[in-house]
């Protein structure tokens, strides 16, 4: 079996490279040091520099002005992004402009998608539902309504709500079904409270009451909830990824500067082994999360549904996140809770992944759920 990304796909890891090289973690704003939200907006400017160089368009179409490349190509541009803790939407925007592209009607495509990849649209996705735990699609209702759906229903805990310009929301219908509403920032029927993230970003409370939105903007064809949940989830794996592979190496290059009884602590067993052990961490993260994005990528069938690949891929990138930051913490010893010092700020936006992807016991249930139902062998 070939794991070798191809050359487009290289290309955008360089072309995020060259972008996110200008960004210093120094410099992001930490919620240890600033009373209530970090920052009003996203960081503008490097979203223009996204834009210019045509990492917002990855996934659309030549036809929108895209490159046409698939979730893998996605999911190593945001392993980047999260080695600075580049502070985007991403994440969001793409998955939303894509998940417009294979399911959306004709109309909105030719409205919304070359906008998006070119950064003058910016869209995000009410994915945690009303608690956080329950399924994001039972926190709405949705009712056909002429030629309007009216939504009601309450969704926590948005990203970049406050600064979006829709927000894809998904909402269940009389009949079992989920659509997916595209709902602006300033609209009759939308109230947003602000909420505040563990990493000190604003989040939304978007509450709907009686919110009508025109047919054109609802996209209810079957499977685009899901697939769209999907690639968010396993977009989160790799900024998890990301983030952890930064954390290790700064864990690597400060204890082996660091002397104890003059000796590097590096040599120390102890120390080497729990490197050791969350570098193991860090390939089974890598491992799983290829799998799932090429399974979201290609449709390829298997054993289990791709939700499966991406419940393993969610196990492994809650549990390890986690584990790497907690790692480095002890490792780096008091410096590591320097406010001067960049640790702190990725502990924060590990805490933050591991709180979205949500607790490994609930993904192995799902797992178990899935052997349940797809018996192998």
């Amino acid at each position: 079996m070939d794991f070798t990304f191809t050359e487009e796909q290289q290309a955008a890891v360089e072309a995020a490279r060259a972008v996110f090289g200008g960004v210093a973690p120094d410099g992001v704003p930490s919620p240890a040091i600033t009373a209530g939200a970090v920052a009003d907006d996203f960081d503008r400017a490097l979203w223009t520099k996204l834009a210019d160089a045509d990492l917002l368009s990855l996934l659309l179409a030549a036809e929108y002005g895209g490159a046409g490349l698939d979730a893998i190509a996605l999911c190593l541009v945001l392993r980047e992004a999260a080695k600075v803790l580049a502070r985007v939407p991403l994440l969001e925007s793409s998955a939303a402009a894509v998940a417009v592209q294979a399911y959306g009607g004709e109309e909105l495509k030719a409205e919304l998608l070359a906008r998006a990849g070119r950064g003058e649209v910016v869209l995000t996705v009410a994915a945690n539902g009303r608690t956080g735990h329950d399924s994001a699609e039972l926190a709405m209702t949705a009712r056909r309504d002429g030629d309007a759906w009216v939504l009601d229903g309450v969704q926590t805990a948005v990203p970049w709500a406050e600064n979006a310009d829709f927000t894809v929301v998904p909402a269940h219908t009389g009949d079992g079904r989920t659509v997916l509403a595209l709902v602006p920032r300033v609209h009759e029927g939308v109230v947003l409270g602000e909420q505040i993230s563990t990493t000190g970003e604003r989040l939304g409370e978007l509450r709907l009451e009686s919110a009508r939105i025109t047919a054109r903007d609802v996209i209810d064809a079957d499977g685009a909830w899901e697939w769209l949940r999907e690639l968010l989830a396993t977009g989160t794996c790799a900024l998890a990824l990301g983030l952890g592979e930064r954390v290790l190496s700064m864990t690597s290059a400060y204890t082996g500067k660091r002397e104890q009884f003059g000796y590097p602590v590096a040599t120390f067993q102890a120390v080497a082994v729990q490197a050791a052990d969350r570098y193991i961490d860090l390939r089974a993260m890598e491992a799983t999360l290829w799998q799932a994005a090429w399974r979201i990528s290609t449709g390829a069938g298997g054993a289990l549904p791709a939700s499966g690949d991406v419940a393993v891929a969610k196990i492994w990138a809650s549990e390890g996140v986690r584990r790497i930051v907690q790692t480095a913490q002890h490792l780096h010893g008091g410096f590591g809770a320097d406010v001067d010092y960049p640790l702190h700020r990725y502990h924060a936006w590990a805490k933050q992944l591991e709180l979205s992807l949500g607790p490994a016991a609930a993904h192995e249930e799902a797992l178990g759920d899935l052997l349940a139902a797809h018996p192998l062998g």
